[in-house]
C-alpha cells in the first residue's frame, strides 16, 4: 500500500468540532408552479459542507424549531396538507390509488368469474408485491441518485400504457388468468421503481415534525382509495363491465402525471455519486448496522406475513362465506377504508400519548383479533363494524412504522433505506399472500384467516419482550466534518508525534489519492487503565457508527510499541466514500457517539490514512 500518512486535527474523524453554521428553516408554503430558476422549496434546513465540492449542500428534514423560526402550519393530523406541493401530490396520488384499487378489484373479480382457485386469486396480491422484493434495492439506488421527479414521470407514463393494454386485451376477450397476472406483475414492477423515490421526496418537502403525520396521510390516501375504489368498481363492474374499470385506472394516472409535469421548481438533491454496486452495499450496510431501523423492519415483517390473510382471502370469504357479489365485496373494502381514514385522525393523538411501541403493540393485537372475528362472522352487518375497527388498527401499525423510519433515516441513505422498507412490506405481502392463499385452498378460507389472526396477536406480544428502540434522543441532521489535512499529503518519514508537527513534503512528493482507492483509517487514543473497560464499551457503539457510514471492516487494537494507546482501524471502500463520511454521512447522533469515546483519551486522538497504491 502507498502509505500516504495524513495528519488530521483530532476532530477530523469524530466530527465534534468545526460544525458549519446552519441557516434557519425556510417556509414551505409556496405555490405549486414556480418560474424556471426560482429557488427550490425544501422541507428542512440546508446544510453547507465546507468539505463538499462547489459548496454542495444536503437537505435534512426540518428540525424542531423555535417559534420564531417555525413556519405557520395548522395543527393536527392534516397539518402536512398546508404544504402546497405535498397537498397536490397527495390529491393526485389519491386519485391514482382509487384507480389502482378499482383495477385490483377488477382483476380479482375477473378471476372469480372464470372460477379460478383461491390460490390463483391470492396471486393477484403476490404479482403486485413481488417486484418490490426483486427490484427494491436497485430501485432505491436509482431513486437516490436520479432526478426523482423525472423518474416518477417516466414510471407513471409506463403504468398508463400497461393499464391501456389491460383494457384492450380484456375488451377483446383475449385476457387469460396468466396474462392478467403477468401484466399485474409489470404494474407492480413500475410501482417498485417509484415507491422509494416518492417516499424520499416527502421528508424533503415537509418539516421533520410533520413527517409522521405525512406518512399517516399517505396511508389515508391509500385507504380512502380503498373505501371509494372497490365500492365504485363493484357498481361499475356490475353495470359496465371489467374493461371499463381498467380504463378508469388508465385515466387515473393522468392527474398524478400532470402534477409532476407542472412541478417545475424541483431540483434533485446534491449527492455524492457512487458506483451502483458500492451504493447498494452502502445502503444495505447502513440498515444492517442501524439497530433502530433493523428492529422496525423485523417487526414489520413479523406483522405483515400473517396480516395479509385479510387482503388475500377477503374476496373468497365475501363470495363464499357471506354469499356476496362484487358490490358486496366493495362494501367490505369500504368499511376497511372508513376505519383507516378514521384511524389517521385518531393515531397522531394516540402516538403522542402512548408512544410508538405501545401504539404498534395495541394496534397489532386489535388487528389480529379483528381478522379472527371477521372469519368467524356469517353476517355482513356483523362483519362491517369489525372491519372498520380493523382498518383503524391497520393504520396504527403501518403508518406508525413508516413514519418512524422516514423520520429516522439520514438524508444520504434515505431512499435506499426506504427501498428496504418497501422490500420488507411488499415482499412480506407477496410471500404471505401466496402461502395463505395456498392454505386457504387446502384447509379452507375461514380456518386460515382465524389462525392468521392469532399469529398477528402473537406479534403484538413480541413487542413486550423486544420493544422497538426509541429514536427520540438521536440527532438525525447531517453534520459536515471538515477534512482539514487534504491537501497537502504528508509524505512518509515526517515527524508526526506532535500536533501539526513534521515538515511538509516537497510538492513533487505530494499526490492526490485516486478517488476509487481503498482506504484504511487509523485513530489513536491514549487511555488510562482505569478508563479502559469503559472506553472499549463505548467503542462498540463507535463501531456501529463507522459501519453505518461506510466502514467495511472495523477493529480495535492495543499499540504494542506505545503502552496505554489503543488504535481504532477501519477500512472504507474508496477515498471518495471516506470523504463522504466527512461531509454528508455523519449525523449529530454519530458525533455524540464518537465524542463520548474521545473524551476518555488523555491526549487529543491522532489520525492517519493509508490509501491503496494498487490500481485495478
Amino acid at each position: 500500500m502507498d502509505r500516504a500518512r495524513r495528519r488530521c486535527a483530532p476532530w477530523a474523524e469524530d466530527g465534534v468540532h468545526g460544525r458549519a453554521a446552519l441557516p434557519a428553516h425556510r417556509s414551505l408554503r409556496e405555490p405549486l408552479l414556480r418560474a424556471p430558476g426560482a429557488p427550490e422549496h425544501r422541507g428542512g434546513r440546508r446544510v453547507t459542507s465546507p468539505a463538499a465540492p462547489n459548496g454542495s449542500t444536503t437537505s435534512e428534514p426540518g428540525p424542531a424549531l423555535t417559534p420564531a423560526q417555525a413556519p405557520s402550519h395548522p395543527g393536527g393530523a392534516f397539518a402536512p396538507l398546508s404544504v402546497t406541493i405535498f397537498r397536490w401530490l397527495w390529491l393526485a396520488g389519491l386519485v391514482s390509488n382509487i384507480g389502482s384499487w378499482m383495477q385490483t378489484v377488477g382483476a380479482q373479480w375477473f378471476l372469480v368469474e372464470v372460477n379460478a382457485s383461491p390460490a390463483i386469486i391470492a396471486l393477484v396480491s403476490t404479482a403486485a408485491a413481488a417486484p418490490v422484493l426483486l427490484f427494491g434495492i436497485p430501485a432505491g439506488v436509482l431513486g437516490e441518485f436520479a432526478n426523482r421527479r423525472v423518474l416518477l414521470i417516466v414510471v407513471q407514463s409506463g403504468q398508463a400504457l400497461v393499464a391501456l393494454s389491460l383494457v384492450v386485451l380484456t375488451a377483446s376477450g383475449l385476457m387469460t388468468p396468466v396474462l392478467l397476472l403477468a401484466l399485474t406483475f409489470v404494474l407492480g414492477t413500475a410501482s417498485a421503481l417509484q415507491l422509494p423515490a416518492y417516499q424520499a421526496i416527502v421528508p424533503e418537502i415537509v418539516p421533520r415534525a410533520l413527517i409522521a403525520d405525512a406518512a399517516s396521510l399517505s396511508s389515508i390516501a391509500v385507504n380512502i382509495a380503498r373505501a371509494i375504489g372497490p365500492a365504485l368498481a363493484g357498481v361499475l363492474i356490475a353495470s359496465l363491465g371489467i374493461p371499463f374499470v381498467f380504463a378508469l385506472n388508465a385515466v387515473s394516472f393522468a392527474g398524478f402525471l400532470l402534477v409532476l409535469i407542472l412541478w417545475r421548481g424541483y431540483k434533485r438533491p446534491v449527492v455524492d455519486r457512487e458506483p451502483f454496486f458500492s451504493a447498494t452495499r452502502a445502503g444495505l450496510r447502513y440498515v444492517l448496522h442501524a439497530r433502530v431501523v433493523r428492529r422496525i423492519y423485523l417487526q414489520l415483517l413479523l406483522f405483515i406475513l400473517p396480516a395479509n390473510a385479510l387482503w388475500a382471502l377477503l374476496p373468497v370469504f365475501a363470495s363464499g362465506s357471506l354469499g356476496l357479489d362484487s358490490n358486496g365485496y366493495g362494501i367490505l373494502l369500504t368499511a376497511l377504508g372508513i376505519g383507516s381514514v378514521g384511524g389517521a385522525v385518531i393515531i397522531p393523538r394516540a402516538r403522542a400519548r402512548l408512544g410508538v411501541n405501545r401504539l404498534v403493540m395495541i394496534s397489532s393485537a386489535v388487528y389480529g383479533i379483528g381478522i379472527t372475528a371477521t372469519a368467524l362472522s356469517s353476517s355482513l352487518w356483523i362483519s362491517l363494524p369489525i372491519l372498520v375497527v380493523v382498518g383503524v388498527a391497520w393504520i396504527g401499525v403501518i403508518a406508525t412504522l413508516n413514519g418512524t423510519v422516514q423520520s429516522f433515516l439520514p438524508v444520504w441513505v434515505r431512499t435506499r433505506g426506504l427501498s428496504v422498507y418497501q422490500m420488507v412490506l411488499f415482499g412480506g405481502t407477496a410471500v404471505g399472500s401466496a402461502v395463505l392463499g395456498a392454505l386457504g385452498g387446502a384447509v379452507g378460507t375461514v380456518p386460515t384467516m382465524a389462525w392468521a389472526g392469532g399469529l398477528v396477536v402473537v406479534t403484538a406480544f413480541v413487542l413486550l419482550v423486544r420493544p422497538l428502540l426509541s429514536s427520540a434522543d438521536k440527532a438525525r441532521a447531517v453534520v459536515p466534518v471538515p477534512l482539514t489535512d487534504v491537501p497537502p499529503v504528508v509524505a512518509p518519514g515526517t515527524d508526526d508525534d506532535t500536533e501539526g508537527g513534521g515538515t511538509q513534503a516537497p510538492a513533487a512528493a505530494s499526490r492526490e489519492p485516486d478517488a476509487d482507492s481503498a482506504t484504511l483509517v487509523f485513530v489513536r487514543y491514549e487511555i488510562d487503565d482505569a478508563d479502559r473497560e469503559r472506553f472499549i464499551e463505548l467503542m462498540q457503539r463507535v463501531e456501529g457508527s463507522r459501519r453505518r457510514t461506510g466502514a467495511r471492516s472495523w477493529d480495535l487494537y492495543d499499540d504494542r510499541e506505545r503502552p496505554g494507546f489503543l488504535v481504532e482501524v477501519f477500512r472504507v471502500g474508496s477515498w471518495q466514500e471516506h470523504l463522504s463520511q466527512h461531509h454528508s454521512r455523519t449525523t449529530g447522533y454519530d458525533t455524540e457517539i464518537v465524542d463520548a469515546a474521545r473524551t476518555l483519551s488523555r491526549s487529543a486522538p491522532t489520525v492517519e490514512h493509508l490509501v491503496s497504491a494498487r490500481r485495478d
